[in-house]
Parts: structure tokens; sequence; C-alpha cells
């Protein structure tokens, strides 16, 4: 009845281990580079007042640094359309093995 119980709790933090892993997987890839954030979500994220642009202050990440390329029509703001033509960022990937 012990051995039992031990290979019951062994299997339990076996499983628990592996379950635990594969969400942090899928974690990571969703934070670098797996799926790409909707435009709708990036503007939910970040326009802060909801008047549905963004302004130089609440641009983020790429988008502050490349503010004034994203920015064709020179406004101060980026909108839907002009985050939606804009070039896409250049990522630094380490080559999978």
């Amino acid at each position: 009845m012990k051995r039992n119980t031990i290979i019951l709790g062994a299997l339990i933090v076996v499983s628990s281990i592996i379950i635990s892993c594969k969400s942090s997987e899928e974690t990571s890839k969703g934070k670098r580079g797996g799926e790409r954030k909707s435009i709708s979500a990036i503007f939910s994220e970040m326009d802060a007042n909801k008047d549905g642009k963004l302004s130089k202050n609440e641009a983020k990440g790429p988008l502050a640094k490349d503010f004034s390329k994203i920015d064709t029509n020179n406004d101060g703001f980026i909108s839907k359309e002009e985050l939606e033509n804009a070039p896409k960022p250049e990522r630094n990937r380490r080559p999978r093995n």
C-alpha cells in the first residue's frame, strides 16, 4: 500500500511538471514572436484616452521607436490605418536548433 502511494505521488509530481513546462512554453511563444497582436488589441492596450488613435506618449516599444515612420500624415498620431500600413518591425531572432 505504501509503495502504491509513493508511485502515485511521483506520477502526480511528474505530470504537474510536464503540464507546467508546456504552459510556460506556450506563454513565452506568445511574447517572443509567436503570434502578432491584432491592431485592435494594440489599440485597446495602448490608447489610454480611447480616442481611436495613438499619441507619441501612448505608444510603447517599437511603435514609440518608429513613431515618425508610422505617422505618415505627420499629424502627431498613429491611426489604425497607418498602423495597418506600417512596415513590420525587424526582429533579432536566434537561429533555431
